[in-house]
């Protein structure tokens, strides 16, 4: 298996099995080194994907019992809540501080992954998925399981939200490239080291991302603006009468 499919790849083929019935909920996972063995990884890269799935509660960690599989019990009812600016401003604080902290504990390995994934980007491969690797091995960098708990939560926010999802549809893949120079920006820092310049271009991708959203709230708010007119002036124009 490829480096860049690690962890965030095992995470989805549990999850497969999970919806698939073949974990159902209440039963337990294979013992560590059996995944391991079945998914030909490590098993600290086990481990990372159970942190991953324990953070989307698709599972439980017992200590001393084992991994059991969850309920399905989403909690739709905070995420619908919060509105894709405020989901947005979080995950710059949070995200910011998380490649300013990577800056100084990220791997060689890890670092080869995040160019794949801007490879990935750059071949238009999957860009979406890319950009999700690429932001989650940087929170795993970060050697913190409380931030990759924390960016992992507002990563399953925005893929499940109705509010989020609707506002986020377009706007990134509408800007690409744009997205793909700050992502090399936040790499170079990395590779570099360099905490600040880390963090600065983390907080300059969401500060585009978020000032991208405004524009397309703006433009709607301006389309129901013009229809809402234009129905008033059908109802009361007089060019029956002047015709």
């Amino acid at each position: 298996m490829k480096n860049r499919r690690l962890f965030w790849t095992i995470v989805e083929k549990i999850e497969s099995l999970i919806d698939s019935g073949q974990f159902p909920a209440g039963s337990r996972l294979p013992p560590e080194r059996e995944l391991a063995e079945n998914f030909e990884v490590s098993r600290p890269t086990i481990r990372e994907a159970i942190i991953a799935l324990e953070v989307l509660e698709k599972v439980e960690v017992k200590t001393g019992s084992g991994v059991y599989v969850l309920e399905n019990t989403k909690k739709q009812n905070v995420q619908h809540n919060i509105s894709a600016f405020e989901l947005t401003q979080a995950r710059a604080l949070i995200e910011g501080e998380a490649a300013a902290l990577a800056a100084t504990t990220i791997s060689e390995e890890e670092l080869e992954r995040l160019n794949q994934t801007l490879v990935e980007m750059e071949k238009g491969d999957h860009p979406e998925t890319a950009d999700k690797e690429f932001h989650l091995i940087i929170s795993t960098a970060t050697r913190n399981s409380a931030v990759l708990m924390a960016v992992s939560s507002l990563w399953a926010m925005r893929e499940t939200s109705p509010t989020v999802k609707m506002a986020y549809k377009g706007v990134c893949s509408q800007s690409d490239s744009k997205r793909l120079d700050e992502h090399k920006a936040i790499y170079n820092a990395l590779v570099n080291r360099d905490s600040q310049a880390a963090r600065a271009a983390m907080h300059l991708h969401f500060n585009r991302l978020i000032n991208a959203l405004f524009e397309a709230s703006e433009a709607r708010a301006l389309e129901e603006v013009r229809r809402q007119t234009s129905q008033t002036r059908d109802l009361y124009s007089l060019s029956h009468l002047v015709s």
